[in-house]
């Protein structure tokens, strides 16, 4: 792990390992027998062809087959209309379609509806998510961030970070980790409004483990704001002390538009915006895009949904909100 040359000004990076800490999985198993616990692997996805089943294959011989450090591997799909659910059905995930979890419920759509919806079909007390693109998958993904909360029971968040490759983007400046939209508005934002939360080195990654009785607790929103309001609304709710970070290294992945980029910005300011007390209600605003052809310049209404689930122990003891129904 890269050592500061100087600290931030007050404490905010939580505990800080490094994956490697935690390669003996020997000791890993062990340590989740003592502690009796019980260990789900959820991965979001839609149209993941081209990665998800390298990723299921990977993870399910090392740390399900060869070493049982979980228990169960799952693939929420958002709907894919190419083979990401065949593929992951073939490396041995348990693949469910979102939309066929709590269809009692109004619909939505989005990342953030499959890992709220995640609370209802895993078995574990200790959760771990993973993205679908990740193109240099190994085991230390996982094992880097559910060993912490083995190995020290007293935290119960365990965020990633790693360097970032900007293969195929234009900003290639040293050092710039954290992805576009992290550097250019969520650290700016955090510096403003929630310095203490300024040493969290990837605030978006879509890599983390945590314990159930902590999600349980936490509104979800249904798409790209997930992260952000699970960062906050977890600070807020534990304090710094119960979270750490783990080192992986490096992660590879597909890189997105900047008129993508530009939507998920939009969405994740409303996110944040919307968990800072006494600032104008901005929900119901709209995003407005310029893009040009050949002959001239033309504007568009982005209106992405923005709205959030609930925190699922509200529904936890009623009927019909357990497992849902498995593609095969």
């Amino acid at each position: 792990m890269k050592d500061f040359e100087k600290p931030p000004p007050i404490k905010t990076q939580g505990k800080i390992f490094q994956h490697r800490e935690f390669s003996d999985l020997a000791f890993l198993l062990k340590r989740k027998r003592e502690l009796r616990h019980t260990i789900s692997l959820c991965i979001p996805t839609l149209n993941e062809e081209a990665t998800i089943g390298a990723i299921v294959r990977c993870l399910r011989k090392s740390l399900l087959e060869e070493v049982p450090l979980l228990d169960e591997i799952l693939v929420i799909d958002s709907g894919s209309t190419d083979n990401t659910q065949k593929e992951a059905l073939a490396a041995g995930a348990s693949v469910f379609l979102a939309s066929e979890i709590l269809p009692q419920l109004p619909p939505a759509s989005g990342k953030g509806e499959n890992l709220w919806k995640s609370l209802f079909i895993t078995r574990g007390d200790l959760l771990c998510f993973l993205d679908g693109d990740i193109r240099n998958m190994a085991p230390h993904f996982v094992y880097g961030l559910i060993g912490p909360l083995l190995a020290f029971p007293e935290l119960d968040y365990v965020k990633a970070f790693y360097e970032r490759p900007a293969t195929g983007v234009e900003d290639h400046s040293p050092g710039v980790g954290g992805g576009r939209v992290t550097e250019i508005l969520i650290r700016p934002l955090l510096s403003l409004f929630l310095p203490e939360l300024t040493g969290i080195f990837q605030p978006l990654a879509g890599e983390y483990a945590a314990r159930r009785s902590l999600l349980e607790q936490l509104p979800f929103p249904t798409g790209y704001g997930v992260e952000t309001a699970l960062l906050i609304d977890i600070y807020r709710l534990i304090g710094m002390e119960k979270i750490a970070q783990t080192d992986l290294d490096m992660r590879i992945h597909r890189h997105q538009t900047v008129s993508d980029l530009g939507v998920m910005a939009f969405i994740l300011l409303k996110t944040f915006l919307k968990r800072i007390p006494d600032l104008p209600d901005v929900s119901k605003r709209t995003l407005y895009q310029i893009y040009s052809d050949a002959q001239r310049y033309h504007f568009t209404e982005v209106d992405p949904p923005d709205w959030e689930r609930p925190p699922a122990d509200i529904y936890r003891h009623r009927p019909g909100f357990g497992r849902g129904s498995m593609h095969k």
